[in-house]
Formats: C-alpha cells, structure tokens, sequence
C-alpha cells in the first residue's frame, strides 16, 4: 500500500513539474515566424502550447468560458483592455520581472487604455487598410470609396468580419469620430453599411486573412485586412497592392497580458521578456510586416519596412490614423448596431 501511495505521489510531482515546463499561449493567427516559439523553447527549456482565434469576440468569449485558467499569455487589442480588466480577467504586471520594458517607444510607455502599463505591454501595432488587385484598382492610395460609394466601386469587394474595426473603416471614409455615440452620426453610418450590403460587389464579411485569400485568388478586387497580412500577400503575389487609404483609417495596438489565474506566471514572464528584445523585436516585425513598438529593435528591422508608410505611416498621415477606445457601457451600442447590419 506504501508502494503504492509512493507511486501516486511520484506521478503528480512528475505531472506538477511537467506542466511547470509548459506556458500556455493565446494568440492571432499567423503572428508569429515558424521558429519564433521553438527559439523561445531552446533558450528557456520552457514548451509552449499556441491556441489561436480570429476575432477579439472569439478571444474574450473563449477567455469567460474558463480559459483565464487555461492560459498564461494573451495578445489583446487596446480597445478591449478596460473591459477585460473589469471582468477580472487581467493579472497586474511586476515591471521588475521585464527587464527589457526599458525598449518600447515612447508612444507605448504608459498608453491612454492603459495607463502605467498596469496591465499590458505592447507586442505589434499597425493599421487596417485595403488589400487590392492593382490591376483593376489603378492607384497608390485608393479611397475607401471602392467599398463604400457605389459610384468608385469595379468589383468584388470583402469587409472585415470584426465590429468596432469595420465600423471604424466606414467612419474614417466618413470623416467620422470612431468612437461617436452620437445617435444621428450612428444612423448615418448604418445607412451606410446596409447601402454597401446591397450592393451587387459585396461579397460578405471575412476575417482578415480570408480577405486576404480572396484578393489573392482574384474572387475578390479589394479587402479590408490587416496591413501586416496585406503586406505579406503583396511580397508573393504581383499585381497584388496594399495601402492606407486616402481617407484615413483605423489604427491599432496589440497587447501582451497574462492571465488573473494563469497556471505558470513565471513563464508567461519570460516570454514576453523575450519579445520585448531588441533583436527578437526586430525578428518578430520583419516577417509580420507590422510595425515594432521596440525602439531598440528599429535599428535590426529591414529598412525597406521603416520606410515603408504602409508600416510606419509618415507623419502628415498619423493625423488620419484613429484609435477604437472602449467605451465602457456604451460598448453595447456599437454591438447592437453591428448585430442589426449582420442580420438585416
């Protein structure tokens, strides 16, 4: 019986210490190089375990299934910082465990959705813009117009299947504040989004990377993605074009958090810390093609990224650049109106 009591107990020290080995890690699809992770894994000795989702939707209803006890890192977008730190669901951060904090820009040292880093340390920021076959869309810079004014439209077109994102690209055509609740500006823009449903180009809602695939594939002339997987597309497909357009756009940060009951907070600190290096900053934005929130990584990056204003917009155009801010209870008007466009 002693055997055998023994025999258990050696089982779950071997279990304990297993799962002490392993981190737990949330992310976007397709954010990371192939040997980002197994680089990480060799350093430290620590296995990662990826799961991955498509929307900020997908994520926060994963992470309220349980999932804040399943996983120790978590890639959030700004504007759904405050509320997943008002769900509990955001463990506070030890700055003195993160060493190489002292190499973000300045622009994300303490940002406007969270304040002191209390929670977040940015991992990519870029922009949401327009995939598009050059051959057929014949500029530089296009206006939203292709997608929202029927008069510029040539063909097929694919909208981003995310709510404050896709309302954010209408309302930047507009002129719009991306974060009105101003009821005449939000009828007009529902006006807007269900005259470019009927539309005889649209083509339905996609995430960014099934956008992507169709502009690609030529079933589609243009998309709303992410410049980071515009910009990747455009590297193998010639004819393939990305830009920013004229109008302007959304603009984003990506954050890196750990989890309220993460299962190995030691690791999830050596992880972001090892993102956080100069050199695997500059690694993690050359093959993303999005833009580093690492100053000491901007001397590693390809220079033909730092100068591209796809990826770092010049500044005449960071005026036209809007950020989403989590508007709290409000949140829900934004939700209700995106339902209504869906189903209408």
């Amino acid at each position: 019986m002693k055997k055998f009591i023994l025999a258990l107990m050696m089982v779950a020290l071997l279990a304990t210490s297993a799962m002490a080995q392993e981190m737990r890690l949330f992310i976007w699809s397709e954010y990371m190089p192939d040997d980002f992770v197994p680089e990480f894994e060799k350093q430290t000795g620590i296995d990662v375990r990826v799961d991955y989702y498509e929307s900020m939707e997908e994520m926060l209803a994963k992470l309220q299934a349980g999932g804040v006890s399943q996983y120790d890192v978590i890639v959030p977008s700004d504007y759904i910082i405050s509320s997943l730190v008002n769900l509990g669901l955001l463990k506070e951060l030890d700055h003195s465990r993160i060493p190489n904090m002292k190499n973000l820009s300045e622009m994300f040292v303490s940002p406007p959705y969270d304040p002191g880093n209390k929670y977040t340390v940015a991992y990519q920021w870029g922009t949401l813009g327009m995939l598009y076959n050059g051959d057929v869309i014949k500029s530089d810079q296009p206006s939203w117009g292709v997608m929202f004014n029927p008069e510029q439209q040539v063909g097929p077109f694919v909208l981003i299947d995310s709510v404050r994102e896709m309302l954010g690209c209408a309302q930047s055509y507009m002129g719009m504040d991306v974060n009105t609740t101003e009821k005449s500006k939000l009828k007009q823009l529902a006006k807007l989004m269900l005259d470019t449903k009927k539309s005889k180009y649209f083509q339905g809602f996609d995430v960014g990377t099934g956008g992507r695939s169709k502009v690609v594939a030529k079933t589609a002339v243009a998309a709303i993605v992410y410049n980071g997987d515009g910009l990747r597309a455009v590297k193998e497909n010639p004819g393939i074009k990305f830009a920013n357009p004229a109008e302007g756009t959304v603009a984003w940060v990506d954050n890196m958090a750990i989890c309220k009951d993460a299962p190995n907070p030691d690791a999830a600190y050596k992880f972001i810390n090892y993102v956080l290096d100069a050199k695997t900053g500059a690694k993690l934005s050359n093959w993303t093609e999005y833009a580093s929130p690492n100053e000491a990584a901007h001397e590693f990056i390809n220079p033909v990224s730092l100068n591209n204003p796809s990826v770092y917009p010049p500044k005449e155009y960071m005026s036209k650049l809007h950020f989403i801010n989590d508007l709290g209870k409000n949140n829900r008007i934004y939700d209700e109106l995106w339902t209504m466009i869906k189903t209408r």
